[in-house]
């Protein structure tokens, strides 16, 4: 069984083949600002930061198969996450300062990550159903971290680009204290969760997994 993972995350895309799996990668088309404030004005009422992670999980998948369709016979995963910190949430950083001010208020806290997964069903060329999914994990970063190691992470540009600012499988991997619920969550593709939900669709996860000379 072949997986597509609307994404071009390394991060994911790392989760997967740590897994046993070797995707095909697609870059999905979404505006997501545009589709998410349709979506909540559809609503009536913002979205929740599952629903919002799950929503634009949907569409990632459903982009890819409308204008991938006739090249995929497997399963489509799209995904999205979130990281809240006091309920308020913490997007990627950009810029050092934010990044570090950030890191600071984090420092023994517990945040909350939202991964929402998305996943249809396209083998033999059609869509045969989908179905999601959120996981969700909380992470708690270590309370005697010094301002320079704190500064000193941030100088290597790594927290940046990254969703809360930090990254569990790099640099601040010895920086968090605590992690409750699956590992791979935080990094961005709950493994449990996609288990799921290919059971759900009436598949076998371990179809999954690739062959040696495919890893």
């Amino acid at each position: 069984m072949r997986l597509y993972l609307a994404s071009t995350s390394p991060a994911r895309l790392s989760v997967l083949r740590g897994a046993g799996i070797e995707p095909i990668c697609f870059s999905p088309e979404v505006d997501e600002d545009a589709a998410v404030a349709a979506r909540e004005a559809e609503l009536g009422r913002a979205l929740t930061a599952p629903e919002f992670t799950e929503y634009l999980g949907r569409l990632k998948a459903e982009d890819v198969v409308r204008r991938h369709g006739d090249e995929i016979d497997g399963l489509v995963l799209g995904g999205d996450s979130m990281f809240l910190l006091d309920g308020e949430i913490l997007g990627k950083p950009h810029e050092p300062d934010v990044a570090l001010a950030r890191a600071k208020h984090h420092r023994g806290r517990t945040g909350v990550l939202h991964s929402g997964h998305w996943l249809i069903d396209h083998t033999g060329g059609e869509t045969r159903g989908a179905a999601g999914s959120v996981d969700t994990a909380e992470v708690e970063l270590s309370a005697d971290l010094d301002d320079a190691e704190l500064e000193a992470y941030v100088a290597t540009g790594e927290p940046l680009e990254l969703a809360g600012g930090f990254a569990i499988d790099g640099l601040a991997g010895a920086f968090i204290e605590r992690i409750e619920g699956a590992p791979s969550c935080v990094i961005g593709l709950s493994l449990p969760a996609l288990r799921r939900l290919v059971i759900e669709l009436g598949h076998s996860y371990p179809a999954l997994w690739s062959s040696p000379e495919e890893r």
